[in-house]
């Protein structure tokens, strides 16, 4: 009974970490979705670059200092990707999501096909930063220390993203473009700006995501798509445009993901679209969807 304790511990804290970079990385797209009304099917890919972005400068010797450094190069690659993004759909505003979705798809598929190219098809493992690299005691278990530093960096920014978007006047511009761009429009202000700057914001974050979720996934082709459905999972549960729906989907498909692949582990992706399915049926629109409003 003991030991069944134990691992139901250590799986509950794995997927909290999976569920927090989940997060990170579903935010963005759940913002860009819910404001600008556009399906990034490329979300994946920019996770997969910052994977790779971090094996490519830390390398197989880990320092602080390449690690600051990956983090610094994905913020950039990340603003500048998300940039790119925005002009490439800006045509397609008020079209259908059947475009978007083969446009960024497209960009999806040849972002990877690069990556796999300068890379190989091999599997890059990536090792934590010095200090972060061992394991520490959970009640008796050896449990990586990484994967908890991921737990204190995901809240962090789960906290910071829920102070900005509710407490301050960015935050306050960006619900108002979420729930009725029109009107935002009226009153003078750029909408094209606001929703330039959530695609920055939120392609920065995929990028990062990548960098700190190395260790975990390792960079290798096809981790693209395993994050982009897991990130519309978490958006289509969550709702469009929430903070706090995006965290606590997040934080359940992490622990479908984690305690699931235990208790029943040829079931565990079933668990996974099964739980979508009764949220549809119960709330359509998510657990906590921002305000509908009129969408051009």
């Amino acid at each position: 009974m003991g030991n069944w304790v134990d691992v139901g511990l250590i799986a509950v804290l794995n997927g909290v970490a999976i569920g927090l970079l989940l997060f990170i990385v579903a935010i963005g797209l759940s913002l860009v979705f819910g404001m600008m009304d556009v399906l990034n099917l490329a979300h994946g890919a920019l996770f997969l670059a910052g994977a790779y972005l971090a094996w490519s400068i830390v390398g197989d010797r880990p320092t602080w200092i390449g690690w600051l450094a990956a983090l610094a190069v994905a913020a950039a690659v990340g603003a500048l990707a998300g940039g790119g993004l925005s002009l490439l759909t800006a045509p397609l505003a008020g079209r259908t999501h059947l475009e978007q979705a083969l446009l960024t798809l497209g960009v999806a598929l040849v972002g990877a096909e690069l990556l796999s190219a300068a890379f190989g098809d091999d599997v890059r493992g990536v090792n934590p930063p010095p200090g972060l690299d061992g394991t520490v005691s959970v009640v008796g278990n050896a449990y990586p220390t990484y994967r908890l530093a991921l737990i204190g960096v995901g809240a962090g920014l789960a906290l910071a993203l829920h102070l900005v978007i509710e407490r301050t006047p960015v935050g306050a511009l960006v619900r108002a473009s979420v729930a009725d761009r029109d009107m935002v429009a009226a009153v003078g202000i750029d909408v094209r700006r606001v929703r330039a700057g959530v695609f920055v914001a939120g392609s920065v974050l995929a990028v990062t995501a990548g960098v700190l979720g190395s260790p975990i996934y390792n960079a290798r082709p096809g981790l693209d798509s395993t994050m982009l459905i897991l990130a519309l999972l978490v958006v289509v549960v969550g709702g469009l445009g929430s903070v706090r729906g995006a965290l606590v989907a997040a934080l359940l498909i992490g622990q479908i993901e984690s305690t699931g692949r235990i208790v029943l582990s040829d079931l565990a992706s079933f668990l996974l679209f099964g739980v979508l399915a009764l949220v549809l049926v119960v709330r359509p629109r998510g657990l906590a969807a921002a305000p509908s409003g009129h969408r051009s």
